[in-house]
């Protein structure tokens, strides 16, 4: 970084309120209702990640929902299905990712074309030719629609006995097909071009491009960010976002922050966003039961900086060593996370149970618990309505 450019001091809470305008949890309804909501909210986020998990809600409705009050589930579906604004492809996870980005994928689609995938380096090519022959014969389909697979064994814990299904995955991976439609977590496979409608794939983004792109993806979601949130679980990319994050300093695009507690950790953000946020108090703002995958807890080291929280997904962790729950959900109350509830939707018997309740953060203050309980309690009520609903 250039010596003359001093960097900007950043209080945690002034950081804090900067993310929270960035992530759109400081207000009610910031994308509006529908399938143009799903869109613009993963416009906006860059990526909505999804997951099996279904203790609650799974998380790709989930971190939506918490965005979106009036969500409902067919909204992805159309959103996905119907409109084609959003498609299914890896960022640091499986995410939904909007459509229109489509070209910074192609690369990674064509080196696996090229070179394989090490998930599923098994995968035969007479299975490939298979899949690939029915899809272009019958349509789309769902593994449950190939019958007369021979099953093998598993290579690993998560993988199918299908032959066929791997086949899918990997032509999946390659961009030949894409997931038309979730049903749960059953996925329609569909030839790409054709779910588009396209004679061929948009053109592949360059190198330069890319980097641009998770760099901006990063400031417009997260504000202030440092090389590991632009690049999370991307070590590869940080040299190229680096030098681009120098580049853009020196035209003074971006301001070096110096963020309360960081230490040697460098962040940085647009001078407007540094200007017009991190002041306006949000305390009375909108109550919010997390997702443990939603982009504001994702990065448990960046959200234990910026909240003074650090959250533990303990799903895998024996239980008498758990200390929130097995499915533990961080609850934002205005700008402050206070407490950590476990919980798990009986949908048999149509309820929300409460497994723990933990106080953390400005929750553990007695004086402020009775309000923060009254708050977090109105919230959990209509939390149950879209845990039920249909």
């Amino acid at each position: 970084m250039p010596r003359t450019t001093k960097p900007h001091p950043l209080t945690k809470l002034e950081a804090r309120r900067i993310w929270l305008h960035a992530q759109r949890l400081d207000t009610s309804e910031p994308f509006g209702a529908g399938p143009q909501a799903v869109a613009a909210a993963v416009d906006h986020l860059g990526y909505v990640q999804i997951d099996t998990i279904h203790v609650i809600e799974r998380c790709h409705h989930h971190i939506l929902y918490s965005r979106i009050p009036a969500y409902a589930r067919a909204d992805l579906r159309q959103a996905q299905s119907v409109d084609k604004s959003v498609f299914e492809y890896w960022t640091h996870a499986l995410s939904y990712v909007p459509a229109r980005d489509f070209r910074f994928f192609v690369p990674a689609m064509r080196e696996h074309r090229r070179e394989g995938h090490r998930w599923f380096a098994s995968v035969k090519p007479e299975d490939t030719r298979k899949v690939m022959r029915l899809l272009r014969r019958d349509g789309a389909l769902t593994i449950r629609d190939i019958e007369d697979d021979v099953l093998t064994e598993k290579e690993h814990l998560w993988q199918s006995r299908k032959p066929s299904k791997r086949a899918l995955q990997l032509a999946f991976y390659t961009g030949e097909v894409t997931i038309s439609e979730r049903t749960g977590m059953l996925k329609t496979y569909e030839l790409m071009t054709r779910h588009f409608g396209w004679d061929k794939p948009p053109r592949p983004a360059h190198s330069a491009e890319i980097t641009a792109y998770l760099l901006d993806r990063a400031l417009r979601s997260q504000g202030v960010v440092s090389l590991d949130s632009v690049c999370h679980l991307d070590a590869p990319s940080k040299p190229a976002v680096r030098r681009l994050i120098e580049a853009r300093v020196r035209r003074k695009e971006l301001v070096p922050v110096a963020l309360e507690g960081a230490g040697k950790q460098e962040h940085w953000a647009r001078p407007e966003v540094l200007e017009a946020n991190g002041t306006a108090d949000v305390s009375e703002g909108p109550v919010h039961i997390l997702s443990p995958f939603d982009p504001l807890i994702i990065q448990r080291k960046r959200t234990e900086l910026f909240f003074d929280y650090g959250h533990r997904f303990e799903a895998y962790v024996p239980k008498e060593k758990r200390l929130f729950g097995y499915f533990a959900l961080p609850v934002l109350v205005g700008e402050d996370i206070v407490a950590a509830i476990d919980l798990k939707t009986d949908r048999q018997n149509k309820r929300l149970l409460m497994q723990k309740w933990s106080w953390v953060g400005k929750g553990t203050a007695r004086t402020a618990r009775k309000e923060y309980k009254r708050r977090i309690e109105e919230e959990l009520h209509r939390f149950q309505r879209f845990q039920l609903a249909e």
